[in-house]
This record gives structure tokens, sequence and C-alpha cells, in this order.
């Protein structure tokens, strides 16, 4: 059996050096052929190198007796073969997920075996051991998502509950592929084997052996390891709700300046950034950076940090009582915090066209990832909107060998969109670019097909071939939780600092003024895209998340000194 060739960079071999290195975390021992190392849904799993021989990463493997060697049946794909001095695993061995793929020692050989709490020590200390492993595991996941392994969701993809499992999945960066009803082949075996009702659609099968039947987003988020604790009996002493670039910058500062800190996020770690296929901006990147590679980079410094993360739970109240935050979340407990940091970010506005939302999950989408340019294909695809979201989701569908067409309202290509998009976007053979348009109408059975676009700039309505279609015309705020609550302006977006005027009563028993990203209730600040008057780019985000912790301890300093307590401290 001929060993893979490491053509993506993501199977990279470690030196001796290395090895040794992680020897002293492990101990290195025999394994005999058909041995499984690591079985596909289990959490906790270990790291192994392979010191001698081949070993088989498969997808679908049976678990068999924990004695008896792994057959490979009909149902189990060959991803991966690995020999000396490879490592084994993905990303999620390091973030605490289920393993989404198993692997199979292909003859008798020798493994350097470490747990995986040992690994993730190694990996956030030491730089160079590290940074290897951590590069080739964040590029295992792509790999693993481009070529559909991972969980499987049964069910039709013209059902609701499997449209929202699948956006969960691919929002969150999780492998997995839809094993659609009326299309696959594999799926009445599948239901079969798994013994699944049709009562129980959509299902979501982990394993062999472990099937979530039509689960909600939370069900999934902790089956998946998104979400450490589900009840808080304490007080934190921040509470940060979004987890954004600014919602998670700030959760890693404070964090690692010894604050307690939990990260609630309704839907997606990683905000809508999280979702940018490539970041060519951010300060320290000059080849760009994925905004999953970044929210993964981040969520394991959150971990690492002892950052209490959930998922999938959205926030539906909050209150001041006592000088205490308390807030109120879907399928999750009530939290506690002295502080609260609002990064809730927006989220897309939907166009105003007839039938549009029968295509919605299946044609239309607002955000554009692997998983979504998988579905795409070769096939016509357009993109709406004239930021920079927009021209990032056209560059990159079209890279991966799409027929692009970019319809925005507006007369110029650069007014919305940085100089080095536009300039992109102008120079691509396979991206058509009409301005001064409307799309104001759709067309198709059950799937996108045509687009009807109003062309401003002659006065004719032209049809166009479009399977696909992705939009990012402007955003709203997710505060409508919030009315009533602080100082919204019309638009809903979150006044902070000198926005809000003079100082109300309600600040004078700290004795301090309003901190230039405090909401109008004291302790509570707000950042990121969800704040009126910001940048709207990622690096502003993240600055603005770790701006804000400066704040934040000024705040609790208060708090804990009170106000004569405080200026004697500054005195000294």
């Amino acid at each position: 059996m001929i060993e893979t060739p490491d053509v993506s960079g993501a199977h990279p071999r470690l030196d001796q050096a290395q090895i040794q290195l992680l020897a002293r975390a492990g101990t290195s021992r025999a394994t005999s052929a058909g041995e499984v190392l690591i079985q596909e849904g289990t959490s906790n799993a270990d790291f192994f190198v392979i010191l001698q021989g081949r070993v088989l990463v498969v997808e679908g493997l049976r678990a068999s007796g924990s004695r008896q060697p792994a057959e490979l049946g009909p149902g189990t794909r060959i991803l991966e073969v690995h020999g000396r001095g490879r490592f084994l695993g993905e990303l999620g061995l390091v973030e605490g997920q289920p393993a989404f793929i198993s692997t199979v020692s292909a003859e008798a050989g020798e493994v350097l075996q470490i747990s995986g709490d040992d690994l993730r020590r190694v990996v956030l200390t030491d730089a160079a051991v590290g940074e290897t492993i951590l590069r080739a595991y964040l590029r295992r996941r792509i790999l693993l998502i481009s070529s559909g392994a991972g969980i499987r969701i049964v069910g039709s993809r013209f059902s609701r509950d499997t449209i929202r499992l699948l956006e969960f999945a691919a929002a969150n960066r999780l492998p997995h592929r839809l094993v659609d009803l009326e299309n696959d082949n594999q799926a009445q075996a599948i239901l079969d084997r798994a013994g699944i009702l049709a009562n129980d659609l959509p299902a979501v099968v982990l394993s062999a052996s472990r099937v979530l039947r039509n689960p909600s987003n939370a069900d999934l988020a902790i089956a998946m390891g998104l979400r450490v604790v589900k009840e808080h009996s304490a007080p934190y002493d921040l509470m940060v709700i979004g987890a954004g670039p600014a919602g998670l910058a700030a959760a890693v500062y404070a964090a690692s300046d010894g604050l307690s800190v939990v990260l609630k996020e309704g839907f997606a770690m990683g905000g809508q950034a999280g979702t940018s296929p490539r970041i060519e901006n951010f300060l320290g990147f000059p080849a760009g950076i994925s905004g999953g590679e970044l929210t993964e980079r981040a969520i394991i410094q959150a971990r690492k940090f002892r950052v209490q993360i959930n998922v999938a739970c959205r926030a539906r109240t909050i209150e001041l009582r006592d000088g205490e935050f308390r807030a109120e979340f879907t399928e999750s407990g009530p939290v506690c915090s002295r502080a609260a940091l609002l990064a809730t970010g927006v989220h897309y506005r939907r166009l105003p066209v007839t039938g549009l939302e029968e295509f919605e999950g299946i044609s239309v989408f607002y955000a554009a990832t692997v998983h979504e340019a998988r579905l795409c294909g070769l096939q016509p695809v357009t993109v709406v909107g004239g930021g920079n979201s927009a021209g990032q989701a056209a560059l990159f569908l079209a890279e991966t060998g799409a027929s692009v067409r970019l319809v925005l309202r507006g007369a110029d290509l650069r007014a919305g969109m940085s100089s080095y998009l536009a300039e992109r976007i102008e120079e691509h053979p396979g991206i058509e670019v009409l301005l001064r348009a409307n799309i104001v109408g759709v067309e198709g059975s059950g799937a996108l097909e045509r687009i009807i676009v109003d062309l401003g700039a002659t006065g004719e309505q032209r049809i166009f071939d479009s399977r696909y279609l992705f939009i990012f015309i402007g955003a709203k705020p997710h505060t409508k939780w919030l009315q009533g609550f602080l100082a919204l302006d019309d638009d809903g977006f979150v006044l902070t600092g000198a926005d809000l005027g003079d100082l109300p009563p309600e600040f004078s028993h700290l004795g301090r003024r309003r901190l230039p990203l405090e909401t109008s209730v004291p302790g509570m600040f707000a950042v990121g895209d969800v704040r009126h008057g910001s940048v709207k780019r990622v690096t502003a985000a993240a600055g603005e998340g770790s701006t804000a912790v400066a704040m934040i301890h000024e705040h609790l300093r208060l708090l804990r000194d009170g106000p004569a307590g405080a200026r004697l401290s500054e005195r000294q």
C-alpha cells in the first residue's frame, strides 16, 4: 500500500528532535495489523506519531471488539495512508471534539502515544512543535470538509430542519455531508443500519453506534464539543455575548488577565468573519488568512485561558440587579456576571424578492464557505452586494471554478469595497460585474434555476441562468432583545461613549465618567459591528474587543474598591 503524498502540506513529517520532545509526554508501543488507533465518534482520543509501519485514515469504519482487528467493509472509505514520521488526528483532537474519522494500522508497527490532554499542553506551550501540529490540523479540517467526510446528516434537502442542521454544521466548520433521501442511493442503507425511522428525520449519524434524531442546534453543539458547560452556578467576572472577532478577542484578553469569562454564542463561533474565505488586510498575515482559520486559532487560545464557551444558546433577556448582570438564554441556564460585553454582530438583510424564501438554504445562502463552494461546483453562481463580504465571496467562488456574476446597485465597484478587492475582481476572467442592477425575480422548480435582473443602466430586464445565489446587501444588528434595556440608535445599533451625550444619573454613584465603549448601562460594553459608529472591519472589531478589557478592569476595580479606593490606588 503506497503512502499518500503530502501535496497539501497537511501531512508533514516530524524530525527526530520533534519526536524526542513529544516522547517526554508519551510512550512508544508496538501495534498489530488491523488495530484501531482512533475510532470515529470517540471523544478524548489519543495522539499518535508513527515510528514504524503504515496507518490508514478511513471513514465509515464499524466498531469491532476491543481485541478484534478491524475489517474494512464495503461502506468504508480510505482517505489517507500515513507512514513513518507522520502523526494522526485533526483539529478536533486539539479542540476537544469527537473524532470525525478512524485510523487503523495497515501492518504491524510502532507508535508514540500521547494523551489528548498532554498533546494540548504541548501545542499551547512549545512554539515549534505546536505550530507544526496546529497548521497541519487546520489544513486537515479543510480537507475533511472538502471531501465530504465526517458526520452524516440524513434527510431531505427540502426539509427546513435538514437545512437548519446543514447551516449549523457549515457555519461551525464541522466536517459533514448531506445524505439526501431523494438523490443518495446510500440513504436507505444508512437508515436501516442505524434503525432510523421516518419520524426520526432528519438524523445526524455521528458514528456507527451513535445517532441523533432530529436534534436541536444545542443538542448537536453538545455532541460536537462546542459547549463546555451547560449550566452556570457561580457569577463570572465577565460575560461576553457573541463570538465574532470582537467577542473572541475580548474573551481571550480578559481571561489571560485572570478574569473568569463565559462566552455565549447564538449560532456559530467566528460570526460572519468566520465564514470569510480570505481576510487579506489582517495585520501580520501578508498572504491573507481565512476567517475559519482565524476563528479556530482564537478558539484554541480561549480554551487555553479557560474561557467557558457555549454555542447555540441565543440571548433572550438581560437585566442589572444588585450590581450584577443576569442573562437568560435559549436552551441554556441563566448566567450572572459583574460586567457584560455585547458583541452580537449583525445579520445580512434579505432581498425583497417574491418566492426567494423557497430557495433559502437550498440554493440561496448568506455565507460562502467550503461547504457552499462544494455544492456549487462549476455551475453558474450569482453574488449580490457591493461590500467586502460580497467581493470576497465572488473571488472565492470564482477561484473554485464556478462562473460568477456579481450584481450591485451602485455605479462604482470601489464605492463600498476595498481597492485591492475591486482590482482583483475586475481582472478575474471568471467574474462578470453588473453595475446599477437589481434582482427582481427568481425562478426554479425545487431549486433555483434562473434570476431576473433589472439593468438600471439600460432600463431593460434580463434573465440569467443561476443555480446558486449569495446575498450580502447590508446588515441589521442583533439587538431586538435589548430594546428597552439600553440606548440604541434609529437603526438598532448600540450607542456607546460620547454618542450617548451627557452623563446620566445612574453613573454618579460610580464616581467616574462613562467609558468610551460603555453603553447607557454601567458595566455593559459594546464592541464590533453591533456598536454604532464601528468601522465594520475584522481588525477593528478585534481591536475594540481587546481595548474594552482595560475598561472592564476599571469598572470591576470600582465595584470592588469604590470611588475612594480607586482614587487612592491612582495616587499610589
